[in-house]
C-alpha cells in the first residue's frame, strides 16, 4: 500500500498555530512524491515543479500578514485536475492533442482556491477529455487496481498523502466514484455553486467541480471557499431522516457492495437512525441511457465548438471518439427531451423527499471495491442519478473488504443543501466509525 496520512483540517490547523509551516510541510510533500509518485503516477510530469512551487511559497511568505490573519487556505498544496486552467501551467485534458488549444482565462475554482492562499502542486492525471479512457494513474491501496476515474489522480494524490486537498470534476462519477475506491472523502456541491468557467467541458448541463481530501472537515473548509454563498449552519441537535432508494437503484450494485451497504444501514438503524426506504429510481435504467445522451450531444457540440474534434479526431482514445460521434446524431428534439428527463429527475427526488420527510439519502459510492486492473475506471451507476438531478453529495470511507480494500458510503441532499450535508455526513461516519 501507498497511502499516508494528510488531512486537510490538520495540516490547516498547524500552520495557523505555527505548529508547522508552509515549507516544512511541503518538504514532506516533496519526500512523499519522490518516494511514492513513480508508483502511483497521480501528478503529470513537471521538470520544476519545487523551484515553481518554493516561489510561490516565498511570495505568500513575504505578504505581512500575522498568522491568524492569514487567508484560510494559507499555504495548502493542492492537486489539479488537468483540465482546470491554472496559470503557469499547461492543460493537456488528459490527451495527446496540443496543449495551447486548452489555453485560456484561470478558471474561477482554481482562482478561488489560491485567493485563500493555496498553491498548485501540479497538475493531476485525468482521464482523456474527462470521460473513461484511462491514465496512468494507480490505486494506492493496491496498485494492481483502477483508482476509479475521471479525477483519478486527484484521488490518488489525496490518498497517498501527496497532498491534503484536490479539485477534480464529476459528470457523471468523477469525484464520488474514485474517492470511494481511494479510500478518501469525495465533494460534490451542487451543480452550478461552483463556477466551471476555465474547465475544459464535458456537458455543461452536468459538469460539477468537486474536491477530495481525507476527513469531512477538511471538505468544508474546502467548499466555503469554493462555493458561492456558504453557510455557517451548526452541528445538528438531532439525527437526519435517512432514504433508501431500494430495488432497481441498488440492484446495479455487486453482491458485496449491496451487502457490506445493508450492513451499514442496520448499524444506523441501531444507532436511532431514522431510515425510510422508497422506491424511487425505479426507472434508473432509462434514466441511465437519457443521461448518457444528453452528456454525448453536450460533449459533441463542445468538440465541434472548440474546433477539437474536427482537426484532431485521429487522435482521439476509441472510446471518446464514439462518444463525440453518438453525440452528433442527436436532435435538437432529443436534447431538449434529454435536458427535460433531468429537470424531472431533480423535481420527483425533491417531491420523493419531502413527502418521505428524508433529509438525505444513504447508498453505496460504488458498486463495489475497485476492480482489478487499470484499463477500466469503475461503473459509476451509483452516482449518476444525484449527478443528473444536480444534488450534493458526498462519500466517505466506512470499511474495508477482507483483501484490504476501502469501501465508501455516498450522502446525498437535496439541491442547496450542501452545508447541511456535510454536517448530517459527520453525524453517519461518526457512528459508523465507532
Amino acid at each position: 500500500m501507498y497511502v499516508d496520512e494528510a488531512e486537510l483540517a490538520d495540516v490547516v490547523a498547524s500552520f495557523r498555530t505555527g505548529r508547522s509551516t508552509p515549507a516544512s510541510y511541503l518538504d514532506r510533500c516533496r519526500d512523499r512524491v519522490e518516494r511514492v509518485d513513480a508508483t502511483v503516477r497521480a501528478f503529470l510530469r513537471e521538470d520544476d515543479r519545487w523551484t515553481r512551487v518554493t516561489d510561490r511559497l516565498d511570495a505568500l511568505d513575504g505578504s505581512g500578514e500575522s498568522l491568524a490573519e492569514r487567508p484560510p487556505l494559507y499555504g495548502v498544496p493542492v492537486g489539479v485536475k488537468d483540465i482546470f486552467n491554472v496559470d503557469g501551467l499547461s492543460t493537456r485534458a488528459g490527451t495527446d492533442l496540443p496543449p495551447e488549444l486548452f489555453d485560456g482565462p484561470e478558471s474561477a475554482a482554481w482562482r478561488r482556491l489560491a485567493d485563500a492562499g493555496a498553491v498548485p502542486l501540479g497538475k493531476t492525471v485525468t482521464t482523456e477529455f474527462a470521460y473513461f479512457e484511462p491514465g496512468p494513474t494507480r490505486n494506492p491501496h493496491d496498485t494492481t487496481r483502477t483508482p476509479g476515474g475521471s479525477s483519478s489522480g486527484s484521488a490518488a494524490a489525496v490518498a497517498a498523502g501527496l497532498c491534503p486537498l484536490a479539485l477534480g470534476s464529476q459528470t457523471i462519477g468523477s469525484v464520488i466514484r474514485p474517492a470511494a475506491f481511494c479510500g478518501v472523502v469525495g465533494f460534490k456541491p451542487t451543480h452550478g455553486r461552483v463556477p466551471t468557467d476555465g474547465v475544459v467541458p464535458v456537458s455543461p448541463t452536468l459538469d460539477h467541480v468537486g474536491t477530495f481530501t481525507q476527513d469531512l472537515e477538511g471538505a468544508e473548509l474546502a467548499g466555503a471557499v469554493l462555493c458561492d454563498d456558504w453557510r455557517t449552519v451548526p452541528r445538528p441537535r438531532g439525527k437526519p431522516t435517512l432514504g433508501v432508494p431500494d430495488e432497481a437503484y441498488l440492484d446495479q450494485a455487486e453482491p458485496v457492495g449491496r451487502e457490506r451497504f445493508e450492513r451499514q444501514v442496520e448499524r444506523l438503524e441501531s444507532a436511532g437512525f431514522d431510515v425510510r426506504r422508497t422506491d424511487a429510481l425505479q426507472d434508473v435504467e432509462e434514466l441511465n441511457g437519457s443521461h448518457e445522451r444528453l452528456m454525448a450531444a453536450e460533449m459533441a457540440l463542445a468538440h465541434r465548438d472548440h474546433g477539437w474534434y474536427p482537426d484532431h479526431a485521429d487522435e482521439y482514445a476509441s472510446e471518446t471518439r464514439r462518444l463525440v460521434e453518438g453525440g452528433d446524431g442527436t436532435t435538437v428534439a432529443e436534447l431538449g427531451a434529454a435536458r427535460t428527463v433531468r429537470r424531472d429527475n431533480q423535481r420527483r427526488l425533491r417531491t420523493r423527499m419531502e413527502e418521505a420527510g428524508i433529509d438525505c439519502w444513504v447508498t453505496p459510492a460504488a458498486p463495489g471495491p475497485a476492480p482489478k486492473g487499470i484499463d477500466d475506471t469503475g461503473d459509476p451507476a451509483m452516482n449518476l442519478p444525484w449527478t443528473n438531478a444536480g444534488f450534493p453529495a458526498v462519500t466517505f470511507p466506512v470499511e474495508s473488504t477482507e483483501d484490504g480494500l476501502p469501501l465508501g458510503l455516498q450522502c446525498v441532499a437535496t439541491t442547496g443543501a450542501d452545508e447541511e450535508l456535510l454536517r448530517w455526513a459527520r453525524l453517519v461516519a461518526d457512528e459508523l466509525g465507532r
